[in-house]
């Protein structure tokens, strides 16, 4: 019997680090062509996932679906039933600062949220959810050594991607978030409640005040500047 009805994984066959982008076809594409030897370990729900080895360390990429609740599930069920120590995600943002440009290397030192996901803790105020800081200093240190321009700072973790506000957006830009996502205030609290780390890094895939946008295609498998910090920084 499997720890959780969406993962068919064993105990043992992920690895104590794992890379999340949203998309299960980019863990496909991640773990055919950067991972050596990757046995696929998930297929429930096409959410896919995969262990293999990059330069000899053994890691697994596994999808998370879009959202709040379709991550949170996952994060949690890595962090509680199988022992992972920690999660880096590897997503698409839409950017606010106009100093960003598409292909960008975004990554959150927090994230802000109108999500009421906090809601489930019962914290008695404002919780702010935010990065693992020993993960976002080797990211950013192996960024800085591969010369992979780097931003670092605050994004909007939103459940809403069609906001009905037209300043939606605007009403964010001004507080200096850097631009929105779908799922980094649940990793950093699943984390924090475990005691295990997270970190979400970005590329930067629309720019919202330039009408500016990645294809599909390069979505999927264009990220490779994000896809080699983040295992040259973790796989060690």
């Amino acid at each position: 019997m499997t720890p959780t009805p969406h993962n068919s994984a064993k105990k043992g066959e992920i690895a104590k680090t794992v890379l999340m982008p949203g998309d299960p076809l980019r863990a496909k594409y991640i773990a055919e062509n950067f991972l050596e030897n990757p046995v696929c370990f998930n297929q429930i729900r096409n959410m896919l996932g995969y262990t293999g080895t990059y330069n000899g360390k053994q890691i697994s990429v596994m999808g998370g679906g879009m959202g709040m609740p379709s991550v949170g599930i996952y994060s949690y069920e890595l962090f509680n039933f199988y022992d992972v120590d920690n999660i880096i995600r590897i997503g698409s943002m839409g950017a606010y600062a106009d100093s960003i440009q598409l292909g960008d290397l975004v990554m959150a030192i927090a994230a802000s949220t109108d999500s009421n996901y906090v809601s489930t803790f019962g914290i008695p105020g404002t919780y702010a959810p935010a990065a693992s800081y020993g993960l976002l200093r080797t990211a950013v240190e192996t960024a800085e050594k591969l010369g992979v321009k780097t931003v670092v700072g605050n994004v909007l973790s939103t459940d809403v991607f069609y906001a009905d506000d037209p300043e939606f957006n605007a009403k964010w830009k001004k507080m200096g978030v850097l631009g929105c996502e779908m799922e980094a205030a649940a990793f950093y609290m699943n984390a924090a409640r475990a005691g295990k780390n997270a970190l979400c890094m970005f590329t930067v895939s629309d720019h919202l005040f330039r009408d500016e946008h990645l294809s599909a295609e390069a979505r999927q498998t264009g990220f490779h500047d994000m896809m080699k910090v983040a295992l040259e920084a973790f796989a060690k």
